[in-house]
């Protein structure tokens, strides 16, 4: 068990809830309500991470890897959608923006935090993988 992701699962939890106090007042509502459910959900995901943590057999550096990315992965596919709801940066998010469009700027940012997850999480699954294969030895 890792206490620290279990932990951490707990603060996005938290982070997400009070987000979702203010779904109303957000640019792009329906995204803001994307981000509160990303919260949650991802906050649950690295709850369950932690607690088959032992489970995973990787090597120190992948352990790093494999935490780090998950907390990543977790916290900042939260906040990138957070953003695109308050500043109404809907491009990256179509449905959930139903074509709403911001800034340059502010589609920049969303778009640059959104993409990174995407990359960030194959790091994340791929290690979830490779931990959590059979060991033949």
């Amino acid at each position: 068990m890792n206490n620290n992701i279990i932990r951490h699962g707990f603060i996005l939890i938290s982070i997400a809830l009070v987000s979702g106090l203010f779904i109303h007042t957000m640019a792009i509502p329906r995204l803001g309500l994307s981000s509160h459910t990303i919260g949650v959900l991802s906050g649950v995901l690295l709850i369950a991470i932690g607690a088959i943590w032992q489970q995973f057999s990787l090597s120190d550096k992948q352990l790093k890897w494999f935490y780090y990315s998950w907390l990543y992965s977790s916290y900042v596919n939260w906040l990138g959608c957070l953003i695109g709801a308050i500043l109404g940066a809907g491009k990256t998010t179509p449905v959930a923006a139903s074509g709403m469009v911001g800034s340059q700027m502010s589609e920049s940012i969303v778009a640059i935090l959104l993409m990174s997850v995407g990359v960030v999480s194959f790091v994340a699954v791929g290690l979830s993988l490779w931990g959590l294969r059979e060991n033949t030895e």
